[in-house]
């Protein structure tokens, strides 16, 4: 059991993959922060013109479908990595844009 657990432990791969989930939980972070301004700016938006910016809902959903693909790699449900190391315009559904 004891070197089952040391041979775990000495695989590259484990390691590599623990840094890039410390990486993409402080991005994951900092894009939760980012939806929080895309939020206010889309209130501050209507409540100033009566309508809702496309730009801003077309950047909201992006950021959120980027931040979900975070969330599959940091909960390990894939393997696939995020942006920068997929395409930003991956589906919700993990395929790649066409």
């Amino acid at each position: 059991m004891e070197e089952q657990i040391n041979g775990h432990l000495s695989h590259l791969q484990t390691w590599k993959r623990i840094f890039l989930m410390l990486l993409f939980a402080v991005v994951v972070t900092i894009a939760r922060w980012l939806a929080w301004a895309v939020i206010l700016m889309q209130l501050v938006f209507v409540l100033l013109s009566g309508e809702k910016n496309e730009n801003i809902v077309n950047f909201g959903r992006s950021l959120s479908i980027y931040e979900y693909h975070i969330l599959l790699f940091l909960t390990f449900s894939t393997e696939k990595l995020p942006f920068p190391f997929s395409p930003w315009h991956m589906s919700a559904d993990l395929k790649e844009p066409k």
